[in-house]
Order: structure tokens, then C-alpha cells, then sequence
């Protein structure tokens, strides 16, 4: 294999190779025999044909595509590997040129790694909230906590405030029903403003078994069909459910929680709303650090490095919205759009974490980060405890090179965020 010259343009590279006639016709065989069994040729049995009789028929080259594809790995290392090129994603074929001697030359081109000038990227000042925990907060949990130990029971009186009635509706605009506006044994928190403002006012007081009419006018910013227009709904009360919440005292800190006091309680809360909150700014202040580093950067960011990206946060969201039982095509629809318009929509995000990925690696490399056999050690039992998984799963899994790479940007990340000192945010 000769590598007879590379060009470089930017964050692309242009490769011309001259591959060897012994290792052409390797390939050239393998794809002969691979494509044989389903070629019939007059006189011949299906899958015995002679390769000198497919090439008089189809032509002297008819199998040296497919034979570059069976010595692609060969040709790769030679032209990108040997030569240090660091090619993103697999090159493409521009070019192939077949001699009388059947020496063949092939001009490959491909998008490079780009090359990276770091700014500053320690001692960086960055803006990090200082945390409380207010009497407030304190409470609001404490609702929440009443809240799920309340108790509930069906009551024989008029509908209060508060209560939960059961109820059946038709909505009528002019006397004609329309789309959306029926319900049966709908259960409504009166007070949630759940419903078009008036609605749940004007329940309170009715009785299990009553009916009755209920004049509302929906908002102008609601739906066209029915913005701004009065209608009447039609509502049956079919029981009442009172909600009883316990009282927040010693009893109920006792119920609750494994303290004995509703102060001991209280100060739990504080203290984990107040941990939870310093984790939350510490993590904010880190990635606000590695954003400023990166944006320190001066780097001309290949298309192919932010596309892969891209797929990468596609990718995870449609997971996530698997967990939740549904594909991306049915929530690009449900948003308006499809995916092409969510694929848009990501690229900024791309853009940036693409650009921040660089700017660690090369960190990396100008800090002289390494990953010691101790560091892949204890990154797969983590691994393995985490997805209850044995470490040779997770090594089958998971190669090597994205755990070593995995490591390396999170040294880099620490030594942005360990050097960065944390300044009070400017007032707004």
C-alpha cells in the first residue's frame, strides 16, 4: 500500500492511496465468492459460475467495489491510522481509478479532528448562588407530608370549598353540545382551578343528587372554537368527599417521620432541603465553569462531530420518552412538528456540548490526565453495581476506549472546577 499524498483543508482531509494488486485481488476474491451463490449464468448451475466467466459478461471490475469493502480495515490503517490522521466517522470514496495493470487508486476524503486552542481555563470566575432554606419551604413540606396521610370519607351535606366532588357534565354552546365538554364521575378539588374560572364556585353548595345549570364564559386565551364565549354546563353532583388533614404536631411528626417532636421534624427538613439545595448550586456552578471554559475555546467545529452529537441527544430523549410510552414521531406530531423540527431543535444544545467535549479532551492532553488501571477498575464495579450486572458484562458492554475516554473528561472537568472561584451573582 502506498499513500501517495494528503490535503488538508480546514477539518477536512483528502487521502490518495495506491492499494497493492495482491491485496486488490484478495478483496476482489472474497467479494467473488460471497456473491456468487446468488448469480445464474446460462450453462452454469446457480452458484457455480467461474468469476472469469461473471467478469466477460458484467465486466473485468465487476466485484472490485465489494472487494474494496472486504479490505477497508487494510486500506483504513494505511491511509488514516499510520499516516496519524484523525479522521472522524468512516472516510468517504471519492475516487477510484483502475490501470491497465489493475493497480487501483483511490482518493478517500474525510472530516479530521480540529485542531484546538485552548484560552483560560483555570482560575475562572463564576457565579454561584448562595443557598437558604426558608420557614416557607419548611412548611410546604410539611403540607405535602399532612397531605398524604390525610383521610377521606363521603359526606351527606352541601359541597364546601376544599371537597372533592363527584360529578357528571355536558357543556352546551347555544343549546349544542360540544367537542370535549362531557365528563362522567369526574372527580373535582373544588378550589384546584381546574375548571374555566366560576365553575367550581358555583358547585359549592350543591347536594348528592343534585342537578343543575352552570353559566360560565371560557377565557379569550383559550381555544378558538370557544374562546371568550358564554356557555352553559349541565352538572350532576353525584357525592361529596371531604378531606380531613391531620394536625402538624408531635403526634403527627411521631406518625410520619422517626422523630418524637414536630421541632426535630422541622429541622430534618431544613437540613436535607438544605444539602439538596447545596448539591444543586455546587452543580450549577460546575457546569457554568466547564461552559466558560468552553467558551474560551478557539476551535472551527467539524459538521460531523456536532451530527454525532446530535444522534447521541436524539437518541437519549427517545428513550426517555419510550419510558413514558411514547416514540419520537408521536411526540414531534403532538408539538406541532416532526423530526426534522425536534432534530433543530436539539442542535443547539449539540453545538455546545460538542464544543465542550473538544475543549475537555484537549485539557486532557495539555494536563497530561491518564487512567490508570485502578480508575477502569473501580469505573466497571461501579458500573456493575449500578445495573446490577456482573464486571465481564459491563466489559462486553461497554468498551474500553469510551470508559477511558469517560474518565479522562471527568480529570478535566475537575481541574476547571477545582481551580474556579465562585463569585456572588451580580444583581439584577
Amino acid at each position: 500500500m502506498n499513500v501517495k499524498s494528503i490535503e488538508k483543508n480546514g477539518n477536512k482531509a483528502t487521502i490518495v492511496v495506491e492499494i497493492d494488486k495482491d491485496l486488490m485481488e484478495s478483496g476482489v476474491n472474497k467479494a467473488y465468492l460471497k456473491a456468487r451463490k446468488n448469480i445464474m449464468i446460462p450453462g452454469f448451475r446457480r452458484g457455480k459460475a467461474p468469476r472469469k466467466v461473471i467478469e466477460s459478461m458484467y465486466g473485468a471490475h465487476v466485484f472490485y467495489e465489494d472487494g474494496l469493502e472486504e479490505i477497508f480495515p487494510e486500506v483504513y490503517k494505511a491511509a488514516v491510522v499510520d499516516q496519524d490522521v484523525k479522521a472522524i466517522g468512516r472516510p468517504s470514496l471519492e475516487d477510484m481509478q483502475i490501470s491497465e495493470e489493475n493497480i487501483v487508486t483511490l482518493t478517500l476524503s474525510t472530516e479530521v479532528y480540529p485542531e484546538v486552542t485552548l484560552g483560560e481555563y483555570k482560575g475562572l470566575e463564576v457565579e454561584k448562588a448562595e443557598v437558604s432554606v426558608s420557614d416557607e419551604q419548611v412548611q410546604a413540606e410539611l403540607d405535602r407530608m399532612a397531605q398524604n396521610v390525610a383521610s377521606t370519607e363521603t359526606v351527606e351535606r352541601a359541597a364546601e370549598m376544599g371537597d372533592t366532588a363527584n360529578i357528571d357534565f355536558e357543556g352546551f354552546d347555544n343549546g349544542v353540545a360540544f367537542d370535549g365538554g362531557k365528563g362522567e364521575n369526574f372527580d373535582l378539588k373544588l378550589g384546584s382551578g381546574q375548571f374555566v374560572p366560576g365553575f367550581e364556585e358555583q358547585v359549592v353548595g350543591m347536594t348528592a343528587g343534585e342537578e343543575k345549570d352552570i353559566d360560565v364564559t371560557f377565557p379569550e386565551n383559550y381555544t378558538p372554537e370557544l374562546a371568550g364565549k358564554p356557555v352553559v354546563f349541565h352538572v350532576k353532583l353525584n357525592k361529596v368527599t371531604a378531606t380531613t388533614v391531620p394536625a402538624q404536631d408531635d403526634d403527627f411528626a411521631k406518625d410520619v417521620s422517626e422523630f418524637d417532636t414536630l421541632e426535630e421534624l422541622k429541622a430534618d427538613i431544613r437540613a436535607k432541603a438544605l444539602e439538596s439545595a447545596e448539591k444543586q448550586a455546587q452543580s450549577a456552578f460546575e457546569n457554568a465553569a466547564v461552559e466558560k471554559a468552553a467558551a474560551n475555546t478557539t476551535v472551527e467545529m467539524p459538521a460531523a462531530l456536532i451530527e454525532s452529537e446530535l444522534d447521541n441527544q436524539m437518541e437519549r430523549f427517545g428513550y426517555q420518552l419510550q419510558m413514558s410510552g411514547y416514540s419520537m414521531e408521536q411526540y414531534a406530531k403532538m408539538m406541532g412538528g416532526d423530526i426534522n423540527t425536534m432534530r433543530n431543535a436539539f442542535r443547539p444544545a449539540a453545538e455546545k456540548q460538542a464544543k465542550i467535549d473538544v475543549t475537555l479532551e484537549k485539557i486532557a492532553e495539555v494536563e497530561g490526565i491518564e487512567v490508570t488501571e485502578e480508575d477502569m477498575t473501580a469505573e466497571y464495579e461501579k458500573l456493575a453495581e449500578n445495573y446490577q450486572l456482573t464486571v465481564e458484562k459491563v466489559k462486553e458492554m461497554v468498551p474500553a476506549e469510551e470508559i477511558t475516554a469517560s474518565l479522562k473528561n471527568r480529570k478535566a472537568i475537575k481541574v476547571i472546577t477545582d481551580s474556579a472561584v465562585a463569585v456572588a451573582p451580580k444583581a439584577e
